[in-house]
């Protein structure tokens, strides 16, 4: 029955919604992003188009151009998520982390409402972080539930925590699923106890040493460690923090009470359980616990891909193009997980077998 429909991903970055679809069976036609970086890990990864443009000049005329002539649609996306997020660097406090009124990135939210409300398409998904229901008090994410339900839409939406679906990593997501029919549903999770933990994800690649590239695959590549920085990931034991340290090599901030609070930085994962969430900053040991379980580096491009369930054959490296590390691990960081956007497809999938008669 999927075959009926028709996917367009917005704000679909290098791909890892969509992937999730395309792994089970759904025809993606279309990825639309502002950031052309992302256009070659798309397109290479999907054997789909990737349209450059600003979703909120994208008008009707164009985004319903891309879906094939008979086929019914389905919009899926997830609007940018760092002004809700509290990863935000400039609001490290949770409480504190909702964005200035004036960011016009939570506008973005608006512009996906508006363009589900003039194309129409039978099925929808957002996906974004859980505090989104918290900004400006809720009315942003309570506009676009309203209008979803005013043009006819049920909607059903929840936090899910994406390790378990299978991704080897803390991730709670606030995913929205909504249908011109009945109420779509997320499936149950599928790894609610057999979790996949950073050893099963990225236990088997080669040792490299920080600074090191793996000569058989360039995105095994790890940041160069400061000697100071070094010692400090020598001193830290699997699972572990800054806490392990001896007093010489922890930093003033460390001392005071409110650094005391930032456990996890320059943190070492463990083999035995899931990963931190992956970040921007996720190939840096300063940003959070992404420290290698035991190679004293901070872990990999690869890894990080892997421990957002992209496949190990996922190519993310024009060789056409000069390599930026600091924007792959924005694009790495940035994705929504494979193993969740599976999951949403499989909702959908089931949606469609029990409605679409």
């Amino acid at each position: 029955m999927i075959d009926n429909y028709a996917v367009v991903d917005l704000f679909c970055g290098v791909g890892g919604l969509t992937h999730g679809f395309v792994q089970e069976g759904f025809n993606v036609v279309a990825g639309i992003d502002f950031d052309n970086t992302c256009k070659y890990a798309y397109e290479k990864n999907n054997k789909t188009t990737f349209l450059h443009k600003d979703i909120s000049k994208l008008s009707v005329v164009e985004l319903k151009a891309l879906f094939p002539e008979g086929k019914k649609m389905i919009l899926i996306g997830c609007a940018p998520c760092q002004p809700y997020s509290i990863f935000n660097r400039n609001q490290p406090k949770p409480e504190t982390a909702l964005p200035d009124a004036d960011d016009p990135r939570w506008l973005l939210l608006y512009s996906f409402s508006k363009l589900i409300v003039e194309l129409k398409p039978e099925i929808v998904s957002m996906e974004n972080v859980p505090l989104l229901k918290n900004f400006k008090g809720g009315t942003v994410f309570n506009d676009f539930v309203a209008r979803l339900k005013e043009n006819g839409y049920e909607v059903t939406f929840e936090i899910h925590d994406a390790q378990n679906y299978g991704v080897p990593q803390r991730r709670k997501r606030l995913v929205l699923l909504a249908s011109l029919g009945e109420k779509v549903k997320m499936i149950p999770p599928t790894h609610k106890e057999n979790k996949v933990t950073v050893k099963d994800a990225i236990g088997h690649l080669p040792v490299i040493a920080d600074g090191e590239v793996n000569t058989k695959d360039p995105l095994h590549r790890s940041r160069k460690l400061t000697e100071i920085t070094k010692k400090r990931i020598q001193a830290t034991k699997e699972g572990g923090s800054w806490k392990d340290w001896d007093e010489e090599l922890k930093l003033e901030c460390h001392k005071s009470e409110g650094g005391k609070l930032y456990g996890s930085v320059y943190g070492r994962m463990s083999w035995s359980n899931v990963a931190p969430t992956m970040t921007t900053y996720c190939t840096g040991l300063n940003n959070g616990r992404f420290g290698h379980p035991t190679q004293d580096r901070a872990i990999s491009l690869r890894e990080a891909a892997l421990l957002q369930s992209f496949p190990e054959s996922y190519d993310f490296i024009d060789d056409s193009q000069p390599m930026s590390v600091a924007n792959l691990a924005k694009h790495i960081g940035n994705a929504v997980p494979v193993g969740l956007g599976i999951a949403v497809a499989k909702s959908i999938k089931n949606y469609i077998e029990q409605f679409d008669n």
